[in-house]
């Protein structure tokens, strides 16, 4: 293992962010005052198939912990590029937990996402209609705090002066609008942003109280945020676009291979056990055949030894026929990924 690691790739939590050494100096942050981060769980992470066990079991190769370290070392957003099912959004779940980061911030891309989005979102119709039905009701026009109809987003939570980097998920940057990366250029260089809603009721409301992506609830003063650690930021891709040439600049970049037979055995131990691993190597020669004719993820040798192991034994069912059936099927999905 290198000495010079912080995040080392085993499962196991460490407090070894704590050794990080100073940023460069072109990459210095000094928003403040520190704040800490909520404490609430990430409540989505159970309905993603695995992604909470993947965080324990995940074993990325010697590459991939180094271009994590490199990420963390220069303050640089990591661009993750590969096939569905490689692992693109479980690293940055593998670092969260290894490195006690608390909760990742996961902000998953649409056509329609901007980059507002993923700053702030701001309820200007839900403020005005609790105005008026205060009104009506005999309450009388009242300043019913803008704070809170202000909610900030992943990145925006993400960029708040924290003292540990908070870990974010940018998932499936490919299926942005064109411009969004490169809206995304200037946040990833000054590491803060504005919202004019606040700035404009700065000189009467100062400190207003938002809410958070997480849950919880923070001040910003006069409408702006800085970080004081620069985000760990995960950008993922299925390698279905190209992207403009100063966005890479600011990315370090790693491309995620298919695991290979050795290392799928590995994750189905992980996820199944040692019996499960050692019943189901020609399950795995048949996925990684199947997997050449087309794309197929991991998810599916899991669903595959998982249901030939209870339901093939249990109902009769023919081990190899259930498998074909179920990689079949998942790989023809239009929904695969």
């Amino acid at each position: 293992m290198e000495d010079w690691w912080i995040y080392r790739g085993t499962g196991e939590p460490h407090p070894g962010i704590l050794r990080l050494p100073a940023p460069p100096p072109w990459r210095v942050f000094d928003g403040g005052p520190p704040v800490a981060p909520h404490e609430g769980s990430d409540a989505a992470v159970p309905r993603r198939l695995g992604d909470a066990r993947r965080a324990v079991t995940y074993r990325p190769r010697r590459e991939e912990v180094e271009l994590v370290n490199a990420a963390l070392y220069l303050r640089r957003p990591l661009l993750v590029t590969g096939k569905p099912g490689t692992g693109k959004s479980t690293l940055a779940y593998s670092v969260a937990h290894e490195l006690a980061l608390g909760p990742v911030l996961r902000w998953p891309i649409t056509s329609r996402a901007t980059l507002q989005q993923g700053l702030y979102e701001y309820d200007a119709i839900g403020r005005l209609h609790e105005a008026n039905l205060s009104e009506h009701t005999g309450g009388g026009a009242r300043d019913l705090g803008i704070g809170r109809y202000l909610t900030l987003g992943p990145l925006g939570t993400a960029l708040l002066p924290y003292e540990q980097p908070r870990v974010l998920l940018i998932d499936e940057i490919d299926k942005s609008d064109i411009d969004l990366p490169n809206d995304l250029l200037n946040i990833f260089e000054e590491g803060e942003y504005s919202i004019p809603e606040l700035r404009r009721v700065s000189s009467a409301h100062p400190r207003v109280e938002v809410q958070t992506a997480d849950g919880g609830q923070v001040v910003v003063e006069r409408g702006h945020v800085r970080c004081r650690a620069f985000p760990f930021v995960v950008l993922t891709s299925n390698g279905e676009r190209e992207f403009p040439p100063a966005f890479l600049r600011r990315c370090l970049r790693l491309d995620l291979h298919e695991p290979d037979a050795d290392q799928l055995a590995s994750i189905v131990e992980a996820h199944l056990g040692p019996g499960a691993k050692t019943a189901s190597d020609d399950l795995i020669e048949r996925f990684i055949g199947h997997r050449e004719r087309g794309t197929l993820a991991t998810d599916q040798l899991l669903n595959a030894i998982y249901l030939t192991s209870t339901a093939a034994v249990e109902r009769g069912l023919g081990r190899e026929e259930l498998a074909d059936m179920i990689l079949r099927y998942v790989e023809s999905d239009a929904g695969l990924g």
